[in-house]
Protein backbone atom coordinates (compact mmCIF):
# COMPACT_ATOMS: atom_id res chain seq x y z
CA UNK A 1 0.00 0.00 0.00
CA UNK A 2 1.34 3.27 -0.74
CA UNK A 3 1.85 5.82 1.99
CA UNK A 4 0.08 8.85 1.98
CA UNK A 5 3.58 10.98 1.61
CA UNK A 6 4.24 9.46 -1.76
CA UNK A 7 0.93 9.74 -3.33
CA UNK A 8 1.17 13.54 -2.15
CA UNK A 9 4.44 13.61 -3.54
CA UNK A 10 3.27 12.00 -6.74
CA UNK A 11 0.09 14.41 -6.77
CA UNK A 12 2.81 17.59 -6.49
CA UNK A 13 4.79 16.79 -9.85
CA UNK A 14 1.62 16.00 -11.57
CA UNK A 15 0.66 19.57 -10.74
CA UNK A 16 3.73 20.52 -11.72
CA UNK A 17 4.17 18.96 -15.33
CA UNK A 18 0.42 19.99 -16.11
CA UNK A 19 1.57 23.62 -14.80
CA UNK A 20 4.69 23.74 -17.38
CA UNK A 21 2.68 22.04 -20.25
CA UNK A 22 -0.55 24.87 -19.71
CA UNK A 23 2.08 27.83 -20.41
CA UNK A 24 2.03 29.91 -22.81
CA UNK A 25 4.29 30.01 -26.18
CA UNK A 26 6.31 33.13 -25.75
CA UNK A 27 7.03 34.72 -29.23
CA UNK A 28 10.08 36.69 -30.42
CA UNK A 29 9.56 37.07 -34.29
CA UNK A 30 7.64 40.01 -35.41
CA UNK A 31 6.73 37.84 -38.65
CA UNK A 32 5.72 35.01 -35.77
CA UNK A 33 3.36 37.30 -33.95
CA UNK A 34 1.82 38.87 -37.02
CA UNK A 35 0.65 35.73 -38.44
CA UNK A 36 -0.46 34.33 -34.77
CA UNK A 37 -2.07 37.50 -34.58
CA UNK A 38 -3.86 36.53 -38.04
CA UNK A 39 -4.59 33.47 -37.57
CA UNK A 40 -6.02 33.91 -33.81
CA UNK A 41 -8.01 37.18 -34.99
CA UNK A 42 -9.62 35.07 -37.75
CA UNK A 43 -10.66 32.30 -35.81
CA UNK A 44 -12.45 34.50 -33.62
CA UNK A 45 -14.37 36.23 -36.39
CA UNK A 46 -15.35 33.01 -37.75
CA UNK A 47 -16.37 31.66 -34.57
CA UNK A 48 -20.21 30.74 -33.62
CA UNK A 49 -20.08 33.38 -30.59
CA UNK A 50 -19.17 36.81 -32.55
CA UNK A 51 -21.07 35.51 -35.50
CA UNK A 52 -24.40 35.50 -33.09
CA UNK A 53 -23.52 38.20 -31.45
CA UNK A 54 -22.55 40.70 -34.62
CA UNK A 55 -25.64 39.53 -36.59
CA UNK A 56 -27.59 40.22 -33.32
CA UNK A 57 -27.43 43.83 -34.24
CA UNK A 58 -25.67 44.32 -36.86
CA UNK A 59 -26.82 41.85 -39.58
CA UNK A 60 -27.01 44.63 -42.13
CA UNK A 61 -23.46 45.32 -42.07
CA UNK A 62 -21.61 44.92 -45.02
CA UNK A 63 -18.34 45.99 -46.26
CA UNK A 64 -14.22 46.48 -44.95
CA UNK A 65 -12.07 47.21 -41.98
CA UNK A 66 -8.54 48.01 -41.91
CA UNK A 67 -7.41 47.75 -38.28
CA UNK A 68 -3.98 47.93 -36.25
CA UNK A 69 -4.09 45.92 -32.97
CA UNK A 70 -1.46 46.60 -30.51
CA UNK A 71 -0.45 43.16 -28.26
CA UNK A 72 1.58 44.03 -25.10
CA UNK A 73 3.94 41.39 -23.20
CA UNK A 74 0.80 39.00 -21.65
CA UNK A 75 -0.95 38.70 -24.90
CA UNK A 76 -3.21 41.00 -24.21
CA UNK A 77 -4.40 43.66 -26.80
CA UNK A 78 -3.42 46.96 -25.98
CA UNK A 79 -4.77 49.06 -28.67
CA UNK A 80 -7.26 48.79 -31.56
CA UNK A 81 -6.86 51.81 -34.47
CA UNK A 82 -8.95 51.89 -37.12
CA UNK A 83 -7.12 52.66 -40.15
CA UNK A 84 -9.56 52.70 -43.33
CA UNK A 85 -13.08 51.37 -43.77
CA UNK A 86 -16.35 51.96 -46.10
CA UNK A 87 -18.56 51.30 -42.49
CA UNK A 88 -19.86 54.09 -41.85
CA UNK A 89 -22.07 52.33 -38.39
CA UNK A 90 -19.95 53.97 -35.45
CA UNK A 91 -22.06 51.55 -32.86
CA UNK A 92 -20.63 48.90 -35.27
CA UNK A 93 -17.02 50.03 -35.05
CA UNK A 94 -17.63 50.30 -31.19
CA UNK A 95 -18.54 47.05 -31.38
CA UNK A 96 -15.44 45.82 -32.88
CA UNK A 97 -13.23 47.78 -30.62
CA UNK A 98 -14.91 46.34 -27.63
CA UNK A 99 -14.76 43.03 -28.72
CA UNK A 100 -11.20 43.19 -30.06
CA UNK A 101 -9.90 44.82 -27.16
CA UNK A 102 -11.36 42.67 -24.75
CA UNK A 103 -9.86 39.41 -26.45
CA UNK A 104 -6.64 37.86 -24.91
CA UNK A 105 -4.28 35.95 -27.24
CA UNK A 106 -2.95 32.28 -26.60
CA UNK A 107 0.88 33.34 -26.56
CA UNK A 108 3.09 35.43 -24.20
CA UNK A 109 5.47 38.30 -25.98
CA UNK A 110 9.06 39.07 -24.34
CA UNK A 111 9.27 41.36 -21.23
CA UNK A 112 8.81 45.00 -22.73
CA UNK A 113 8.01 43.97 -25.94
CA UNK A 114 4.49 45.25 -28.04
CA UNK A 115 3.61 44.69 -31.79
CA UNK A 116 0.98 46.38 -33.95
CA UNK A 117 -0.60 44.15 -36.54
CA UNK A 118 -2.52 45.41 -39.54
CA UNK A 119 -5.69 43.33 -40.23
CA UNK A 120 -8.25 43.30 -42.77
CA UNK A 121 -11.56 42.11 -42.31
CA UNK A 122 -14.48 41.68 -44.65
CA UNK A 123 -18.17 41.51 -44.13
Amino acid sequence: MFSVKYVLGFLIIISFSLKSNAQKQILTDEEVVSEMVTKEIDEVFKSEEFLKKKNKKFSEIRGYMIIDIGVVQNGKVSSFFKVDSDLKNIDFINFMSEYILNHKFNFKLQKQQRYKIRYTITF
